[in-house]
């Protein structure tokens, strides 16, 4: 099933070229492989997540491919159940404290001085 336009999220619109290519080629191997709207976005999902991490309304690509969190890293049925945190989007394994700090400073987030990267990352995960 080809992806169609109403499909992609406005978030990937925003993104790069290289972002959108990735997620709509994902979506349409989920959509031939699995039986569910939902289990094909989220599958577009994770290969975005691989490639690139969230930058506000848009998705930005990392210098490194790789996952974004400790439950990215996850695969099958452990990462399907959920048990850990997600980052939502946030690169907490490629992105460094200084990036998080950075980030965290573009959106006015107090306190970010003295939060370790774990924290800068869940700050910023909150407030985007």
């Amino acid at each position: 099933m080809p992806t169609k336009k109403e499909d992609i999220p406005s978030t990937i619109e925003r993104s790069p070229k290289k972002v959108q290519r990735t997620y709509k080629e994902a979506l349409d191997s989920g959509h031939e492989q699995y039986d569910s709207e939902e289990r094909a976005h989220r599958t577009a999902y994770a290969a975005v997540k691989h490639i690139a991490r969230k930058a506000g309304n848009r998705w930005e690509l990392k210098d490194k491919p790789g996952p974004s969190d400790p439950q990215a890293k996850r695969g099958g049925s452990a990462a399907r159940k959920g048990e850990r945190k997600t980052a939502g989007g946030i690169d907490v394994e490629g992105g460094s404290k200084e990036y998080l700090y950075e980030r965290a400073k573009e959106l006015n987030i107090e306190g970010r001085s003295k939060m370790n990267k774990k924290q800068l990352a869940e700050a910023v995960r909150r407030k985007v």
